[in-house]
């Protein structure tokens, strides 16, 4: 893995600020975490995508970027974006273990991962998210995300909830 630049933006925490690498999907850590996810989702919906049927070739460095975050030797947040065409990118595998969350390390996460996607082109990023997931809702609501219509064919409203965001100052 390697370590990402230092966000200058990072928020203003008294909690350990965590080490963000970037990683391989398929990175035994990423795929604990996403797994994690997995089982969360489970249990609040009965049901829950396959994160290893997600191509690792989403997460590459030309079309994307996957990241995990660690607090001392412990890998405890993971999240990715790739590119969905030349100004579009979607936020996947957001993720923050339980004992780690309310510390800001999402909101620091999700920051380099916009980022990123800015600098591939991307003017606008999507993400979809569960209804009952009050707290990931919350982090992207305070990041400037807004509702919008499903990009994913078959999501139940429902269920889900697809939202957006303008990046690098475009304007709609």
């Amino acid at each position: 893995m390697t370590s990402a630049p230092t966000a200058p933006d990072a928020p203003a925490t008294k909690s350990p600020t965590p080490t963000v690498t970037v990683a391989p999907y398929d990175h035994p850590d990423a795929r604990r975490l996403t797994q994690a996810l997995r089982a969360e989702q489970l249990s609040l919906y009965g049901f829950a995508d396959d994160p290893t049927t997600t191509p690792e070739t989403d997460f590459t460095l030309l079309s994307g970027l996957f990241l995990i975050a660690d607090l001392g030797e412990e890998a405890i947040g993971c999240g990715g974006v790739r590119l969905l065409d030349e100004h579009t990118a979607e936020i996947k595998r957001m993720y923050v273990s339980g004992d780690a969350r309310g510390h800001g390390i999402g909101q620091h996460l999700l920051g380099y991962l916009e980022r990123h996607a800015v600098s591939r082109g991307a003017t606008r990023i999507l993400l979809e998210t569960g209804r009952r997931n009050s707290a990931a809702l919350a982090l992207y609501h305070r990041a400037g995300y807004l509702p919008c219509p499903s990009y994913v064919a078959g999501r139940d409203p429902r269920v889900n909830r697809a939202m957006t965001k303008l990046l690098g100052g475009s304007s709609p």
